[in-house]
């Protein structure tokens, strides 16, 4: 490719580039850009916080000038693999948003003072506000943007900190548009995008077979014998930028005939023999080059060197931070990556991952001249090249976007006109509206020893996965074109063997909600998206193990001991590992079980694989509820057809359809009722009632503290048949576990706290003598309040809400009351938290709900859908009184009411009457109540279209009942004419 248009005879241009503060993988890139800019006899200013040899290393020239400024900090990380998300909203806080008007004025003055003709940010917010404060224009240079690595953490953190999501994409709107490197995120803030190859950096000395830049003639076999490595010796380099806290490499970690060289090591740390340290001002892509293979984190530093030299790439996975997937991504697509278990990488279980790794072809032939290609469209902006066009400015499109906590998370949607590396992993299920006769043959593969598919089409195409799965043993194929998670599936069962299928619907949540657990009753309905896991225990001996897990296995045990395997399809759609393995003695304590308390700390050490404590969760409860000894291996599929985040109990589904089919394996009868109430132990939360009680036909599960029968088993409710819901997904990921949540559940405690407080003042004042008898028992009984539910809103307006603060610090409130009498949370003593909205929610709630579940019996009318949509409404509008509604559901909400009062709906007598944000709120999903008849679908399409239109999501729609794991049972099935 040619080189820059030279403009050595023209006046240098002064560039100003803005550096993030996270990781040496921006400044190493940053360094190629400038490189080329300043061979062209450019100036640059280059703002950072890194060390200077990062750049001094590669370029000496007097064009240089480095300031040495931290204008934002990045993610702030615990240890190498990481990410502590509220630290890092703090900390920016600090950094960027409370000096933010004094670091304004100094970077404008600056600006100013060097005369740049334009700012470069990569990818620091305020540089873009800075520059146009300047009236000088400025690029972006990135593969990823803080408001979208950011918006995660704040689902986590509580809206507190979304202003600050939203002011990073202010200042990003101010740049004209963003040179987006290979591996790119989601980045709505941009308004115009030029895409340009890798950004590498050329080598000092090269390698023959490698096509990059050669900056001299020396040869791979210098490099090798510089470090002091043979020629027959393999060689992985160890690049962690830092490791571990209290962890030290092993002599044993290699195999034999390997040596390790570290990068970023310290200096106090003695190093066994066969590992090497490299000086921290190492010219790290010529060992690269050298090396077999890398063992690392993926940034894009390490990410784009091992894709241009095309070295394997032995990653572990950070957690929380959002980059790392769609490097992952590319990396995979082009045979590139071999994914570690991070307790492997700990305890030295190297060996299985290494050699995987020298025996992959990776196959990357894209450009490598990123940084000559960028500085080339940098120098003809700055000579005064318009780029930009005329879409709408990006803070805008942002917001529009919704794209706080927006992580992509779809069920069945591709995005077109992307690089194939870019989409994420498709659910393997065949969508809803596939007919199960379609199935047959596959379902024909295996003989149905117990149970019944009931036609269920995501049952017949979980089957169907199932045959291909077991076609693909057969086949013995082992090929870099194969998705991970499908190897490792295809080895998990022997396929002679029995296999014991479950099934457990997702819910919606109709009415509700939050109230749960202050007693309300709950309407909810099954939905037709479901989870579907296959079980099959095996004694050890035949048990087939993954070679890491051979490798760990062998190492720790001298006689065979059961083992856990599980396997999850789709896993990529939700950024987590697809396999997990474990030994079932990690769940003793001596001849006990473990505790719950535990088991959760077992679970958290690697939140990548966090999501399996759904899952073998069940196990630790079945033994400790019912003395189960599980003396077999398990090995478990899961597929689930039920979107994560969404607030439709994608967590209940797994952990009912695991019990149920684990329960199935090892021969344990256990009634609906029990298996909800275990799975609740699993879980710690009360929403398993719907994926195992559904029935499958057109009605709502009811359940709370007031059961509707009285055997304490939830009740069921029809529904009229000329009433119809519906979910649409906001795109907002919705967490159960934020802080928003939590806050909002304390508040509702501390009233209730104020509440029996008060009653008891009452009780025992001075008017007491006032009072008849049945007065002084009234109060007596609320000064005992179990549940707010129990509490009618008429004593809650007439006594006792001018009694309820609106806030309360944490302080306060402990310094007053002591204790708010939750087992669950604790009361931060800095934090304020509203008190008067979250207690008046479940009273109001738990009347609405009774109001509802009567008024689905009245007579059909106008009236009757009416009231019922006005009851979903008010619940609405009391939880974002509490703090958890979002922009994305308001906004569908918002549609509703315009359908339903527009007036092509009021000529045909209505046909949408209410919507409610669902579940613990903060995003997720707005159930809809309308019409059953064919204009409401219209309408619900039309809503689609419109938000899609406004926000760039289309939402997804969920619609239709199945049944729950009750109903379903389990199948025992047998692979007909298995062979090994």
């Amino acid at each position: 490719m040619e080189g820059i248009v030279s403009s050595k005879q023209q006046q240098p241009l002064v560039f100003a580039y803005y550096v993030t503060g996270h990781g040496f993988g921006h400044a190493t890139r940053v360094v190629e850009v400038v490189r080329h800019l300043i061979l062209e006899g450019h100036i640059v200013h280059v703002v950072t916080a890194a060390p200077d040899f990062v750049y001094t290393s590669a370029i000496q020239s007097p064009r240089l000038f480095l300031r040495k400024e931290l204008l934002d900090c990045g993610a702030v990380q615990c240890d190498a693999l990481t990410v502590d998300r509220i630290a890092s909203l703090e900390k920016y806080s600090e950094t960027a948003v409370i000096p933010r008007e004094t670091i304004l004025a100094t970077e404008v003055k600056w600006l100013q003072s060097i005369k740049a003709d334009l700012v470069v940010s990569d990818v620091v917010p305020v540089a873009c506000r800075a520059a146009a404060d300047a009236g000088i224009r400025s690029v972006c240079c990135t593969n990823f943007s803080w408001d979208f690595i950011y918006a995660e953490y704040v689902v986590d953190a509580g809206s507190q900190h979304r202003s600050i999501v939203l002011q990073i994409a202010e200042d990003y709107s101010h740049c004209e548009f963003l040179i987006r490197l290979p591996g790119y995120c989601p980045m709505p803030a941009f308004r115009d995008v030029l895409d340009v190859p890798l950004v590498v950096r050329g080598l000092h000395k090269s390698r023959a077979e490698v096509s990059v830049q050669k900056a001299s003639n020396v040869s791979v076999e210098q490099v090798r014998k510089e470090l002091g490595v043979e020629e027959d010796v393999k060689l992985v380099i160890f690049n962690f930028g830092g490791q571990p806290a209290g962890w030290k490499l092993q002599e044993e970690f290699l195999p034999p005939g390997w040596k390790c060289v570290v990068c970023g090591g310290s200096d106090k740390e003695e190093y066994p023999p066969n590992f090497i340290k490299l000086p921290k001002d190492a010219y790290t892509p010529d060992v690269i080059a050298a090396s077999d293979c890398m063992l690392g984190k993926i940034g894009y530093g390490t990410f784009s060197e091992a894709m241009a030299y095309k070295l394997p790439f032995v990653f572990v996975r950070r957690d929380y931070f959002n980059e790392e997937l769609f490097l992952r991504n590319m990396l995979e697509h082009y045979h590139g990556g071999v994914e570690m278990i991070r307790r492997d990488l700990l305890t030295g279980c190297w060996q299985p991952y290494l050699e995987r790794a020298i025996r992959l072809k990776p196959c990357y032939d894209g450009g490598v001249n990123g940084g000559e290609v960028a500085a080339r469209i940098l120098q003809d902006t700055a000579l005064g090249k318009n780029h930009a066009s005329d879409k709408p400015c990006g803070a805008r499109r942002l917001r529009d976007a919704i794209v706080l906590g927006y992580q992509l998370q779809r069920v069945n949607n591709r995005i077109i006109g992307i690089p194939d590396w870019y989409n994420l992993e498709e659910n393997k299920l065949v969508g809803r509206s596939s007919e199960g006769s379609q199935f047959l043959r596959e379902v024909e593969d295996f003989e149905i020893l117990h149970g019944d598919p009931q036609g269920l089409p995501d049952t017949m195409a979980f089957l169907k996965s199932l045959a291909d799965i077991g076609a693909g043993h057969d086949s013995k194929k082992d090929t870099d074109d194969e998705v991970r998670e499908d190897l490792a599936a295809a080895g998990l069962f022997n396929w002679e063997e029995e296999i014991f299928v479950a099934r457990a619907p997702g819910r919606l949540d109709v009415l509700g909600g939050i109230a749960d657990y202050s007693g309300s009753l709950v309407l909810q309905m099954p939905i037709r998206e479901a989870c579907h896991v296959a079980v099959q225990k095996n004694h050890p001996s035949k048990q087939k193990l993954w070679k890491h897990a051979q490798a760990r296995h062998h190492a720790d045990h001298e006689k065979l001991a059961p083992i856990l395997e599980i396997v999850s399809l789709g896993s990529e759609l939700n950024n987590r590992g697809p396999t997990f393995d474990m030994d079932l003695s990690d769940f003793k304590d001596g001849e006990k079980p473990i505790s719950y308390e535990a088991a959760r700390k077992y679970f958290a050490k690697d939140p990548s694989q966090k999501w399996a404590a759904y899952a073998a969760g069940t196990i630790v409860v079945l033994m400790t509820e019912l003395g189960v000894c599980f003396e077999n291996s398990i090995s478990i599929l899961v597929s689930s057809g039920v979107p994560e985040g969404k607030g439709v109990s994608s967590s209940a589904a797994l952990e009912v359809a695991t019990m149920s089919a684990i329960a199935a394996a090892h021969g344990l009868n256990i009634p609906p009722r029990d298996l909800a109430l275990l799975c609740q132990k699993a879980s710690g939360e009360s929403c398993c009632w719907s994926p195992v009680w559904g029935d499958g036909s057109n009605d709502l599960c009811v359940w709370g503290s007031k059961q509707t029968s009285s055997n304490g088993m939830p009740g069921v409710v029809d529904i009229p048949s000329h009433v119809r819901f519906w979910g649409i997904d906001s795109g907002l990921r919705h967490s159960v576990g934020g802080s928003d949540y939590g806050s909002v559940r304390i508040g509702t405690y501390m009233g209730r706290k104020i509440i029996k407080s008060t009653a008891a003042g009452l009780s025992k004042g001075n008017n007491k003598d006032d009072m008849d008898k049945d007065g002084i028992e009234l109060l007596d009984n609320e000064a005992s309040l179990d549940y707010l539910c129990n509490l009618p809103p008429h004593r809650y307006e007439g006594v006792y809400v001018d009694k309820l603060p609106e806030t309360v610090t944490g302080e306060e409130f402990i310094r007053k009351f002591v204790d708010h009498e939750d087992s669950v949370t604790t009361i931060d003593p800095k934090h304020i938290y509203a008190v008067k909205a979250p207690t008046r929610h479940p009273v109001y709630e738990n009347f609405r709900v009774e109001a509802f579940k009567a008024l689905l019996s009245a007579t059909a009318s106008d009236g009757q859908l009416s009231a019922l949509g006005e009851l979903m409404y008010q619940c609405h509008y009391s939880y974002g009184a509490c703090g958890l509604g979002s922009d994305g559901t308001d906004r569908l909400v918002e549609l509703v009411q315009e359908m339903q009062h527009s007036k092509a709906s009021k000529s045909e007598n209505g046909t949408l009457y209410g919507a409610k944000i669902t579940g613990g709120g903060s995003g997720g999903t707005v159930c809809v109540i309308g019409k059953n008849f064919v204009g409401s679908n219209e309408q619900i399409l039309e809503i689609q279209r419109r938000y899609h239109a406004a926000t760039g999501f289309k939402p997804y729609v969920f619609e239709g009942s199945s049944p729950g794991a009750g109903k379903f049972g389990y199948l025992k099935i047998r692979r007909r004419n298995a062979t090994e």
